[in-house]
């Protein structure tokens, strides 16, 4: 393993699978600002439901191919067909609700991209467009979830979407920076903080 990865001091939940820790280094909790890849980490997150997050990242890839690189417009027109032979892929979450839910997501993704000219706009509203700053010691000082997740999904069901619960936004918050939840003695803290 690069020593690089071993200096560090990271979240303890980054582990030491370099899957995870490049997850952790470069993606988690810095604040993703574009459309697609916020649609992309709305879907993830409802496809990990009960599942652990690693399952996801090892399927990142094949997800994408398989979801048209998560383009909400491509998702959204899925027919019958589409979705039996998503069902009949082995390289992703073959799970029929959570499926379903990716199409009906792209449709109201779509519909709050019309509304307010895109989701970013109105995802990042919540939190007055800058990220709020935590300071957790530890990872078991972390909530599952929040007032203000609570109120996105409850926001967000109204709208359609789908597997949208609140500890699934909660993690998606923290997934597209929104909430800064790097403990404060890792070094991606201070870089989040920006």
């Amino acid at each position: 393993m690069n020593d690089n990865v071993i200096e560090k001091k990271r979240c303890y939940w980054a582990g030491n699978d370099p899957m995870y820790v490049d997850y952790h280094d470069n993606e988690w909790g810095r604040p993703v600002h574009d459309d697609i890849k916020l649609f992309e980490m709305l879907i993830l997150e409802g496809m990990q439901a009960g599942l652990s997050w690693i399952t996801i990242l090892k399927k990142r890839d094949a997800f994408r191919k398989a979801f048209d690189g998560f383009d909400p417009y491509k998702v959204s027109v899925y027919d019958d067909e589409k979705i039996q032979e998503l069902l009949a892929n082995e390289k992703i979450i073959r799970n029929r609700l959570k499926i379903n839910a990716a199409v009906s997501n792209a449709k109201a993704f779509i519909k709050v991209v019309e509304e307010f000219g895109s989701f970013d706009k109105f995802i990042w509203g919540y939190v007055n467009y800058r990220p709020i700053i935590n300071q957790w010691e530890k990872i078991s000082d972390m909530p599952a979830r929040t007032p203000l997740s609570d109120k996105i999904s409850k926001d967000l069901a109204k709208r359609g979407f789908k597997f949208v619960g609140s500890t699934i936004i909660y993690s998606f918050m923290q997934a597209v920076g929104m909430v800064n939840d790097h403990t404060t003695d890792c070094f991606a803290y201070k870089e989040c903080c920006v």
